[in-house]
């Protein structure tokens, strides 16, 4: 991915797994490369002329088979985000009964936390 886009976003979590993305969803492929002649492509204006220290972001992982040569890799998350979205509904119903089976107390409690 193009890290001097102005959408270009990552993250480094404590187990040093780092999220590679576009903020605007705009790379089907993310985080290894984003489309050749993208639209939404703007340079990053703030960190031109700095150096990057040690403690950057870690190198992108390898492409995993099939991914540079011909492999549908939109499609693919395409299928990936139909199976959630199939899931979900279930979800939201399993985590409501969850909280109707609460005494009305801890009902109470819970939402003044929110």
């Amino acid at each position: 991915m193009r890290q001097e886009c102005r959408h270009y976003e990552s993250r480094t979590y404590r187990t040093g797994e780092t999220m590679r993305r576009c903020s605007l969803d705009a790379a089907p492929e993310a985080p290894w490369r984003c489309p050749e002649h993208c639209p939404f492509f703007e340079r990053r204006l703030v960190d031109l002329g700095w150096e990057r220290g040690s403690l950057a972001q870690p190198p992108t992982p390898p492409e995993p088979p099939g991914v540079g040569q011909g492999g549908d890799v939109a499609a693919l998350l395409d299928a990936a985000e139909d199976i959630v979205h199939a899931v979900l509904p279930d979800v939201v119903a399993e985590v409501a009964a969850e909280r109707a089976r609460r005494p009305w107390w801890r009902r109470i409690v819970s939402r003044r936390r929110r």
